[in-house]
């Protein structure tokens, strides 16, 4: 099913950079101000390629993308970046701590023949906005280079993938990196073709599920089909019909999926006896820990209004969901989005917190009426959505921790082999 071969990944010369101070979050979850914070940090920093500042003056030939292909020309140039010199796959393992205990995601990063999603092998999981996409998209038509990794995973019983990155990350590392959270990067070099082979036959016959990278992911398949029209002649092997994924195993206990709870700008005055139509509502004065008030149930959720001294425990009575598809009924995200966010508040101007302390901070300084808090969407969830070619709503899921930006690219010049 899905094709997935190895590459002469583009890597930073380590012994000519100090590692930590030139890799990145994914550019979606940096602000402008940490974006400054980077730019300061080194003059090599991915950050300044893959998510660039605009300066005044910018115009269609000199702007952040044209500036983005300087970089990356001038980095290669002068060996602050380089190239391996066989294909391979890259084994990477993050090491993290979430709600006090120690976890460990592993996988491997290589590049997988674009498809259009849920026709073939690949699948999506969640919605996408529009602008996000084009920015992408005009940084891989100027760059040719996939320059940060979409995040997937497939399902695999088999062990030879496990056993190869169990081997491998007992060596030393290539790149070993903290992120700003405190969580450790490692990756490491596969190239014996025995191995690579291993690894490419036990994915040959897996789904795979796009986990975070969906903008990224439908740039790439946009931008295939671009320069496909540009063509006369395919050979089905051309670097753009490649992206740049890390694929993790969805058995391994390393996944971690963390909630993005929702806030809305306002809320009618009855919203009590509204919500009362489809949940019953307890109301909850002396303990505010929402997390663990909600954890292990499924469809209950957490309701608290400005100016309240109590929040609500909401539980779905079970009814008004005739229209759902029998796949998504009981995942807490479409019940939220399908009752509250339909029926009761179909206007409601959204917006998105991770940290219950703030999104309730957030509520009680005016700058939202209510927050609603939901448990985290469950990995067997989103497989089941995939499968069934729907879509959450946005930000359904905050796969955690987030993947570095710019431990390995993707340079189209490069013939995939």
């Amino acid at each position: 099913m899905a094709e997935i071969i190895p590459f002469r990944g583009l890597l930073y010369d380590v012994p000519k950079t100090s590692i930590q101070d030139v890799l990145a979050p994914p550019y979606d979850i940096i602000t402008p101000e940490g974006r400054d914070v980077l730019y300061a940090r080194s003059p090599h920093n991915i950050v300044k390629i893959d998510f660039g500042r605009e300066e005044p003056g910018d115009n269609e030939t000199e702007n952040k993308y044209t500036r983005a292909k300087e970089y990356l020309d001038a980095w290669i140039k002068n060996g602050v970046m380089k190239q391996s010199k066989e294909p391979s796959f890259y084994a990477y393992e993050i090491t993290y701590t979430i709600h006090g205990a120690r976890k460990r995601l592993s996988g491997f990063l290589g590049l997988v023949k674009i498809e259009e999603l849920g026709k073939g092998s690949i699948y999506p999981h969640e919605c996408t906005h529009a602008k996000p996409k084009q920015d992408r998209l005009n940084l891989l038509r100027i760059c040719k280079a996939n320059t940060s990794p979409i995040f997937s995973l497939y399902r695999s019983p088999a062990d030879g993938i496990s056993g190869i990155l169990s081997r491998i990350t007992l060596e030393k590392p290539y790149i070993e990196a903290p992120d700003i959270s405190g969580n450790l990067h490692r990756l490491w070099q596969i190239h014996r073709p025995e191995e690579i082979e291993v690894m490419k036959q036990e994915i040959a016959d897996k789904a795979v599920f796009i986990a975070d990278g969906h903008h990224r992911y439908e740039t790439s398949f946009e931008h295939w089909k671009e320069m496909s029209a540009k063509k006369k002649s395919h050979s089905g092997r051309e670097s753009y019909g490649y992206t740049l994924m890390f694929l993790a195993n969805l058995l391994d206990e390393g996944i971690t999926i963390l909630p993005t709870h929702r806030l809305v700008k306002e809320i009618p005055g009855n919203i009590d006896g509204m919500l009362s139509r489809y949940f019953g509502i307890e109301a909850v004065t002396e303990d505010f820990d929402i997390e663990r008030k909600l954890s292990g149930s499924r469809n209950v959720f957490g309701f608290f209004k400005k100016g309240e001294k109590a929040w609500r425990l909401l539980a779905y009575r079970g009814q008004d969901l005739s229209d759902l598809h029998p796949d998504l009924k009981g995942i807490d995200v479409f019940t939220l989005h399908e009752l509250i966010f339909k029926k009761i508040l179909p206007d409601a101007e959204i917006g998105y917190e991770m940290d219950i302390a703030k999104a309730l901070n957030r509520v009680n300084h005016g700058e939202y009426a209510a927050a609603f808090f939901l448990n985290p969407t469950r990995v067997e969830d989103v497989e089941r959505v995939a499968f069934s070619s729907m879509r959450m709503p946005p930000k359904s899921t905050y796969f955690y921790p987030k993947l570095l930006t710019g431990l390995v690219l993707n340079k189209w010049e490069t013939k995939p082999e």
